[in-house]
């Protein structure tokens, strides 16, 4: 039994315990709900249709997503069990790619207020804010500061959307409680004149503050977390590179915190080079990587498969010179004119190239990741050559959201021959070319952070590491069944997403307990720990307060 204070219209405000009109008789009696809710009784199942009926309505995604945000705010019990009742229809429609439309039109849309908004006008008050936020045990916030979300580039607050999309995942994913998250969203500025002119803008109307007032709101932020939320774990969003990086460096060693952008997404991607295993017999250590994009989330893929492939005997330098990369100003190369400093491990001895094209067929690699945020790059000549000297070669257009991809699922299927071992950071529908059907997977964060969260949360781990990520990589790849190999699809269906949640966050689990990172207590025995982060998973279902 729970009990509550709140009666009357506080209790039906409140969404975490608002059961709407499923309250009972005793109940509306009790907690003073007379004349506030329709006489009759029903059960979520009854809700729970009328939530979908009304949702078929919507006229398209961006209809769906503002009735789902607005559902959420109101009956979160309803809304989770409604996405969990069917992951492969309503998760594209709270995140990826719709949550993209979302955050550009974030002002125009805007309902209601959920999570913290804490400016660069609060520095000194970051922690009388956060100590404002009603619920006290919050163990995981999300945060950004809107300057790249996924490859729309600066939103300013408009990002808001991302973390509040992020944890919806880790419940719906996973079973991460509700009442543990806090979606927050720093701001500096915005330096798109585009919302600075927006009447409907909702942030600071100024340019982005200079990197020593970033910098010093950044680390207040992160010292108020540790004393307000102790046993929180922070994740990082859709940050520009320049930041992503050094503050992941910064604060992982000191703070439970990783980066969604660098560490998920190499943990899902390194998880499909592990299934292509499968197909092709080579190990990672076999492969040659091209990479479009030299921002975090490349350096984030390149340093995981690295870590796999010193896993499999190599030494880190050998590791490395399996990994190259091309930018904006062609391939990375040793003596390159300002080369970042987070881009130099990867800069190899070799005759530079501004031809994507050109360097394909020079290096020969085994696999191409796009994370350019740049689309159609991955163009029919690119994909010929593939497969000129790859039997399977693999392909992996991971910008998002639709919009951003490297190539679709058809371009890969057809220029390739059927060939391509393709994952795209979001979901295609299968593809028929003559007489045959190709099933594209998705290769996305969703796959890896909400299980990784739910290890974090049930065991109270005080860091995260990139064994953590590995581990989740090899296990969601173990996942793929035989229909599924049959199929030729490189990654698990996603309608399974939530029973492969859990088995990645048993695995997860079993290393932090392994390596003294828990605050909790290990099971008596590893085969208990299925049981242990299942008796904390959250159950979209109504608690009795009688």
């Amino acid at each position: 039994m729970t009990k509550i204070k709140l009666r009357g219209m506080d209790l039906l405000k409140d969404s975490l315990l608002n059961k709407g009109t499923a309250f009972s008789e005793q109940e509306r009696n009790l907690f003073n709900l007379g004349g506030f809710l329709p006489p009759g009784i029903e059960d979520q199942e009854v809700q729970v249709s009328r939530a979908r009926m009304q949702l078929s309505h919507m006229p398209n995604d961006l209809a769906k997503y503002i009735y789902l945000a607005n559902l959420q705010s109101q009956n979160e019990t309803i809304f989770y069990r409604l996405l969990m009742s069917d992951p492969v229809r309503y998760l594209p429609i709270v995140y990826d790619p719709t949550v993209g439309e979302a955050c550009t039109k974030f002002g125009h849309i805007y309902r209601a207020s959920r999570g913290l908004y804490i400016s660069i006008k609060d520095k000194g008050k970051v922690k009388d804010i956060l100590s404002k936020w009603p619920r006290k045990d919050v163990r995981f916030i999300v945060v950004t500061d809107g300057e790249r979300i996924l490859g729309l580039g600066d939103l300013g607050v408009n990002g808001m959307g991302i973390p509040i999309g992020k944890l919806a995942l880790y419940t719906a994913v996973a079973g991460v409680p509700p009442e543990a998250q806090l979606p927050i969203f720093l701001d500096v500025g915005t330096n798109r004149e585009k919302y600075l002119n927006d009447p409907l803008y909702m942030g600071l109307r100024h340019p982005r503050v200079d990197h020593k007032e970033y910098i010093e709101l950044m680390d207040e932020f992160v010292d108020a977390v540790q004393v307000v939320f102790p046993k929180c774990c922070i994740q990082f969003e859709d940050f520009a590179n320049y930041n992503a990086i050094p503050l992941l460096a910064k604060y992982r060693d000191k703070v439970c915190m990783f980066n969604d952008d660098i560490q998920g997404t190499a943990s899902v991607t390194v998880a499909g080079f592990y299934a292509a295993q499968k197909y092709t017999g080579m190990k990672i250590s076999d492969h040659k990587i091209l990479f479009l994009g030299a921002g975090s989330a490349a350096r984030g893929i390149a340093d995981l498969l690295c870590y796999a492939m010193e896993e499999e005997g190599l030494s880190t330098q050998e590791a490395r010179e399996h990994c190259w990369m091309f930018d904006t100003k062609g391939l990375v190369v040793e003596g390159r004119k300002r080369l970042e400093e987070f881009k130099k491990p990867y800069a190899h001895k070799h005759k530079g190239s501004d031809s994507f094209l050109d360097c394909v067929k020079k290096l020969k690699p085994t696999a191409i990741v796009g994370v350019s945020t740049c689309p159609n790059l991955f163009t029919k000549e690119v994909l010929e050559a593939m497969a000129e000297f790859n039997e399977r070669p693999l392909i992996l257009p991971l910008s998002n959201p639709t919009s951003q991809e490297e190539c679709t699922a058809e371009e890969a299927y057809r220029y390739s021959k059927g060939t391509a071992l393709y994952a795209a950071g979001v979901l295609f529908d299968p593809v028929n070319l003559g007489d045959k059907t190709y099933y594209p997977a998705q290769a996305n964060n969703l796959w890896i952070f909400p299980a990784v969260g739910m290890a974090i949360y049930a065991t109270e781990a005080k860091f995260v590491t990139d064994k953590m990520f590995l581990i989740a990589a090899q296990t969601l790849a173990q996942q793929l069944n035989a229909e599924e190999f049959n199929k030729g699809t490189l990654l698990p269906s996603t309608s399974r997403i939530l029973e492969i949640a859990l088995e990645i966050s048993v695995s997860v689990a079993k290393v932090i307990f392994d390596d003294g990172l828990a605050r909790v207590e290990r099971p008596d025995y590893d085969s208990h720990i299925l049981q242990f982060i299942e008796k904390r998973m959250y159950h979209p279902f109504y608690k009795d307060y009688l």
